[in-house]
C-alpha cells in the first residue's frame, strides 16, 4: 500500500499569452477550474498507475471537499482516514499558465493548515515494511514530522517530496528511503544553487551527507539526477512540447512511489516516473493531467 499523506485543493486555472507582472492585469485567457493539491496529485498519480492508495488529507465540509472525496472514490483510494473541517473551508489553489506551460500559483490552504498528527495517526498505525510513505510540505510540519517517525518506527520506506520548498529539522533526514526536491528546493535544503551538473551533484551529496538514504533531484525537461551511497546518474526525460507544468512534480512522485513499491530498482523507477511526468506536461489541469499505466508502458516500450 502506498499512503500518501498531504494536501487536497481546487485549482482556480487561468491559461493566457503571458504570466502577469507585479501590478498587472494581462487580459484574455482560458479558466478551468480543476482538483489539485501536492498529496491528493500524487495519490491520484500512483493509483493510475496501479498504485494500491489511501490518502490520508483534511478537506472543508463544502461543495469542493465534497466534489475532492467523490473523486478520490472514483480514482479508486482508500478514503477513510480523509477528515473533515466542519469550520475551515477547503484548500485552493490560484493558478496562472503561460503559452510556454510556466506558471505561478498561490496557495490558500484552508483545512490542509489544521491536519494534526492525531488525524493522521489512525491510518499510520496500519503501514508495514512493506509499504511507503509518501508526503509533502502542504501540511503543517508538525504532521509531516508525526508521519515520517511513524513510519520509521513500522520501517515503512518514507519518500519525501519538500514542496514547496522550506528548512528540514535535521533529526528527519536519516528516515527518508528517498527525497525528491527540484532545483530551487534542493537549493533551500543544501546552501548550492543548482545551475550545472556539478552543482546537482553536489547538493545531491550534501544532502546523502545528512543521512539520506537516496536523492533524487528532479530537473524539469531534463529529467532527473538520483544519488545514492554507490554513486550517481543522470536519468533523462522524453521530449515532448509542455502545455502545462502544474502538477508535473506531484505526477513524478507518484510514479515513482509506484515503481518503487513493485520492486523495480531505483535507476528503472526514476526513468518510470520521467516518462510519467512527460506525459502530464502534454495536457491542462493537475489530477487531470495524471497519464495511465497503459500511457507510460506504452510509451516506454515504443
Amino acid at each position: 500500500m502506498i499512503y500518501v499523506v498531504g494536501s487536497s485543493n481546487t485549482d482556480m486555472v487561468v491559461k493566457s499569452d503571458k504570466l502577469p507582472a507585479k501590478g498587472e492585469t494581462v487580459i484574455g485567457g482560458e479558466f478551468l477550474m480543476n482538483a489539485g493539491g501536492k498529496g491528493a496529485n500524487q495519490a491520484v498519480s500512483a493509483a493510475r498507475l496501479g498504485g494500491k492508495v489511501c490518502l490520508i488529507c483534511k478537506i472543508g465540509n463544502d461543495l469542493f471537499g465534497k466534489q475532492a472525496l467523490e473523486q478520490f472514490q472514483r480514482e479508486n483510494i482508500l478514503t477513510k482516514y480523509i477528515a473533515t473541517d466542519h469550520t475551515l473551508p477547503s484548500g485552493i489553489a490560484l493558478i496562472n499558465v503561460d503559452t510556454e506551460g510556466q506558471n505561478c500559483i498561490t496557495v490558500a490552504p484552508g483545512a490542509n493548515a489544521a491536519l494534526k498528527p492525531e488525524e493522521v495517526s489512525l491510518g499510520m498505525q496500519e503501514t508495514g515494511s512493506d509499504d511507503i510513505l509518501l508526503v509533502q510540505l502542504e501540511i503543517p510540519l508538525e504532521t509531516v514530522r508525526f508521519a515520517i517517525n511513524a513510519a520509521h518506527q513500522k520501517r515503512t520506506r518514507v519518500i519525501l517530496n519538500p514542496a514547496p520548498a522550506q528548512i528540514l529539522p535535521q533529526e528527519i533526514y536519516p528516515y527518508l528511503f528517498a527525497i525528491t526536491p527540484n532545483e530551487t528546493e534542493a537549493e533551500l535544503l543544501t546552501g548550492i544553487r543548482v545551475t550545472s551538473d556539478p552543482t546537482v551533484e553536489q547538493a545531491a551529496r550534501i544532502l546523502i551527507d545528512k543521512g539520506c538514504k537516496n536523492v533524487i533531484i528532479t530537473l524539469g525537461s531534463r529529467g532527473a539526477y538520483l544519488r545514492t551511497s554507490q554513486g550517481g546518474t543522470f536519468i533523462t526525460s522524453p521530449s515532448v512540447k509542455a502545455t502545462d507544468t502544474t502538477a508535473a512534480g506531484d505526477c513524478f512522485n507518484g510514479a515513482l512511489a509506484v515503481a518503487v513499491s513493485e520492486g523495480k530498482p531505483l535507476e528503472q523507477a526514476v526513468a518510470f516516473a520521467c516518462e510519467a511526468a512527460a506525459i502530464s506536461v502534454t495536457r491542462m489541469g493537475a489530477q487531470s493531467s495524471m497519464p495511465t499505466r497503459r500511457e507510460v508502458d506504452e510509451l516506454l516500450f515504443s
